[in-house]
């Protein structure tokens, strides 16, 4: 069966003043199916964040090829890819980036206008997701009337809302209590589940990556698979 992402020989340099070039990931690779959540652990400045910006189109890479279900990114150009991020990726990060001019309503359907949806059923569906994060009483609030909780909820529903075929996460309860943090983990990992969506997730939470499919390490820029017990640590 074919792999829904693919990373092979994945490269990523940045110039490093006087210093001259830093490599980040020097040979990075994996693969995941559909509908499997993999965890990313790693020791800070380890290059996490840059492998989800290359994962998701954000970014491109120095060397080395990423697929999403057979489509090569280094093929499209700009345009494409912003249409794949739109339409085929979901993002999650650590602070929620919600548009505080805009109602959670409005947030979450932001995408789905983008991608070309109808005003009716954009909404129908925004309000059905928000509804499924628990915020269905908070809809037409602003970012700076929810919680942090909340607003990282309503985050979660944006990324959610068009079914994506990946999600990409990073660390989405870092920023959380440990109460909101674990009712966030819930929800993310449940949804995940139900819609089928691939989930790649860098945390350095362990309850969160105890409870992906795999875990992976990511050291001296290379990913290799991570023993459960060095995982749950």
């Amino acid at each position: 069966m074919t792999p829904l992402l693919k990373a092979t020989g994945l490269r990523k340099r940045f110039r490093s003043g006087d210093a001259g070039w830093l490599d980040v990931l020097i040979g990075a690779e994996f693969t995941m199916g559909r509908g499997e959540i993999v965890a990313v652990v790693g020791a800070s400045g380890s290059g996490k964040s840059t492998l989800l910006h290359l994962l998701g189109a954000l970014d491109r890479a120095t060397g080395g090829e990423v697929e999403l279900d057979g489509t090569a990114y280094a093929g499209l150009d700009a345009r494409a890819l912003a249409a794949l991020r739109n339409k085929r990726i979901g993002f999650v990060f650590q602070f929620h980036h919600l548009l505080r001019e805009f109602s959670a309503l409005e947030n979450v359907m932001m995408p789905l206008r983008i991608g070309g949806w109808g005003e009716a059923k954009s909404r129908s569906r925004a309000e059905w997701m928000l509804a499924e994060v628990g915020l269905a009483g908070r809809m037409t609030h602003r970012p700076a009337a929810l919680s942090g909780g909340e607003q990282q909820r309503c985050a979660v529903a944006r990324a959610l809302v068009h079914e994506p075929e990946l999600v990409l996460a990073d660390e989405p309860t870092g920023n959380l209590d440990h109460a909101n943090a674990a009712m966030v983990e819930d929800l993310f990992y449940r949804l995940a589940r139900e819609l089928e969506t691939a989930v790649v997730i860098v945390t350095h939470n362990p309850a969160l990556a105890k409870r992906a499919d795999r875990v992976l390490l990511l050291e001296d820029g290379r990913l290799q698979p991570l023993r459960e017990a060095e995982a749950l640590r």
